[in-house]
């Protein structure tokens, strides 16, 4: 079980430090986190019964209230604060059935979201603990392992560990119950996959409502017995190089928008603490490679996984690392592709839908049969991307297979599109392509662009290398691209706000 995986830790190194906090300048030992974990499991117990909402920034506090659920033995549902807060809040309590909401006042200052009825707030839950309370909680650390961990849950590795949300970019959301089993798995895996054993820091800024920042930034630290330097906003990316100077994790893991943010404000010895830097959650484009070599001497090691898998599935080794690829498969998981003609399986090198199987693979989306029907099958769950599978194992992502339109009665990949625009506009030009409809051809390709690029120069550069059908129609530029709460572009924001601009023109 993961909270006792917390109490072996806290009891081999009770003194170490399990958070460095940069947000509130507090650090927390593995001891104090231990009682504090033992006191919120106390209080949440009088709150709720089966869920309780978590909907807290990167921060110790908010991995104690991750915590504190889960030795409570309830399951925190993790509310995305980034892209509604208020609409998230109903939405999670609509679909999971819970009430009470844990957050903090200065979170809902900052996102703009009204106090609703059923929340409470983390600061006046610890500012109203009383001496009684605090010697139960360290009363309950001097009793024998085995009784302890009775009493903060009974070993059942199929009990619900966490409710995820899936990011939504395309759809609404779909409700993700991840077990004990799953997320143990996948940190069990990934961090012999990756030769973590023995790393002593990681930097922790990735949001714990993302199943990256749960599994990899909250839980497996707490498993390891490492240190977790957390900071609430991964975004102010000059505030998180100076972190990464100041504190030296050994192992810094993100995704690309927010990697190139920290290495574009990084100076020559910021990064010579780190061991191993892991992307992943989107594609890592050649350009960012190149930064983290040229500036820090740097391998990005890019990994892949999805909410459904807790959520790694591949990655490339510390001693193989294949540029371009996304690794090869983590222990205990299977991948295979399939032809999204035929459902055949690919011979290597032949791209088709990636399906995965393993101990880190969901049972199912919560309550939705239809929806868990379609994407299980016979243990197989199917990711939705396309790729393909070399012959050594390694592991290519092409794409979202929705991310395919037809132009003309023509297939068209907008990832491929987007792939050739990259390559011929300037490095610091964020590129992103759309599809509209379109009366003649059933769709048109748009083209998305953070600066200002002469169209017909670079129509005439993708001309070189996509088909007439494949190149954009309209070229628009925007000042920033919307995010999700993982930094990946909001594709159905973005769509969204072009339409808007079309039918504005029009």
């Amino acid at each position: 079980m993961l909270q006792h995986r917390f109490l072996d830790s806290a009891r081999q190194s009770p003194n170490k430090v399990a958070f460095i906090d940069r947000t509130t300048g507090r650090d927390i030992s593995f001891k104090q986190a231990r009682i504090a974990g033992l006191i919120l499991a106390r209080r949440f117990r009088k709150l709720e019964r089966g869920r309780i909402g978590i909907m807290l920034p990167t921060s110790g506090g908010g991995a104690l209230a991750v915590l504190g659920a889960v030795m409570a033995g309830l399951t925190p549902v993790m509310i995305n604060y980034s892209t509604g807060a208020k609409k998230n809040c109903r939405y999670a309590q609509h679909q999971c059935d819970f009430h009470t909401i844990i957050t903090t006042r200065g979170l809902l200052e900052k996102t703009g979201c009204p106090q609703l009825p059923d929340m409470l707030f983390i600061e006046d839950i610890l500012a109203t603990l009383n001496p009684l309370e605090k010697a139960l909680a360290f009363t309950k650390t001097l009793l024998p392992d085995a009784l302890l961990k009775r009493l903060v849950g009974r070993v059942d590795l199929e009990q619900p560990a966490v409710i995820l949300f899936t990011s939504g970019s395309e759809k609404d959301p779909k409700v993700v119950q991840l077990t004990q089993r799953n997320i143990l798995s996948n940190i069990d895996s990934f961090c012999t996959h990756m030769e973590i054993y023995g790393m002593d820091r990681l930097l922790a800024v990735l949001p714990y409502f993302h199943v990256f920042g749960l599994t990899i930034n909250l839980w497996t630290p707490l498993c390891l017995g490492m240190t977790s330097i957390t900071y609430a906003n991964p975004l102010e990316f000059k505030t998180v190089a100076q972190i990464i100077r100041e504190t030296k994790p050994e192992l810094l893991v993100g995704t690309p928008v927010f990697l190139e943010g920290y290495v574009r404000q990084s100076a020559a010895g910021d990064f010579s603490s780190i061991k191993l830097a892991v992307s992943g959650a989107d594609k890592c484009p050649d350009s960012l490679r190149q930064l983290f070599e040229e500036k820090h001497g740097l391998e990005i090691h890019e990994g892949y996984g999805t909410t459904e898998t807790s959520p790694v599935i591949s990655a490339n080794p510390r001693d193989d690392n294949r540029p371009g690829s996304i690794g090869k498969t983590i222990p205990g998981t299977e991948v295979k592709i399939l032809s999204y003609e035929t459902g055949e399986e690919c011979a290597p090198g032949e791209t088709g839908k990636i399906l995965v199987r393993g101990a880190g693979v969901m049972n199912g989306y919560l309550n939705d049969v239809e929806e868990s029907s379609l994407k299980l099958k016979s243990g197989w769950y199917d990711t939705g991307d396309l790729g393909y599978m070399d012959a050594d194992g390694f592991l290519y992502h092409k794409g979202r297979l929705k991310r395919f339109v037809k132009v003309g009665g023509e297939m068209v990949s907008l990832v491929a599109v987007e792939e050739c625009l990259n390559a011929v506009t300037d490095m610091d030009c964020e590129c992103c392509v759309v599809e509209l409809p379109d009366a003649k051809r059933g769709s048109k390709i748009v083209a998305v662009t953070s600066k200002d690029v002469d169209t017909s120069r670079t129509n005439k550069r993708l001309a070189e290398e996509l088909p007439n059908i494949a190149l954009p129609r309209k070229y628009v530029t925007v000042s920033s691209f919307p995010r999700m709460g993982s930094g990946k572009t909001d594709f159905r924001g973005l769509t969204d706000y072009v339409w808007k601009l079309e039918q504005e023109a029009d």
